[in-house]
């Protein structure tokens, strides 16, 4: 099963806001695409939970996670589809892509990569494969 790294109360304090009413949501969401950015990574896990070992690889993920979270809400485009394109209009439908190429919108937050970064679970840079 898929671990979810923060809670109701990481997302709170991070964010100094209150969490909407579907955060539970919203972080299981935000966890998978921390997953993704943390698939080469190598840290100590606990078997039965999932979650890090070691506080600081734990509060950094968390972390991460609730940046994820509240970057996903702010574009409002938690599934990376509005994001897709520069124009809609819904009267006799109209689309026009973004960015006029075949990449795709932005998945990962841009803070959620500099907190996992400093923390040492990323090495380098991190590419998002949408945009590549």
């Amino acid at each position: 099963m898929q671990p979810v790294y923060a809670t109701a109360d990481d997302y709170q304090e991070y964010t100094s806001q209150e969490p909407p009413a579907d955060i539970d949501r919203r972080l299981a969401r935000a966890s998978e695409r921390v997953d993704e950015l943390l698939r080469s990574a190598w840290y100590p896990i606990d078997e039965t939970t999932q979650l890090p070992t070691e506080p600081g690889h734990l509060e950094a993920i968390a972390r991460a996670t609730c940046s994820q979270a509240a970057w996903m809400k702010a574009v409002g485009d938690e599934y990376g589809v509005a994001a897709a394109f520069s124009d809609v209009k819904i009267g006799s439908v109209s689309l026009k892509r973004a960015g006029g190429d075949n990449s795709g919108p932005a998945r990962h937050a841009p803070d959620a990569v500099s907190i996992l970064q400093l923390a040492g679970l990323l090495p380098g840079y991190v590419f998002d494969a949408a945009t590549w």
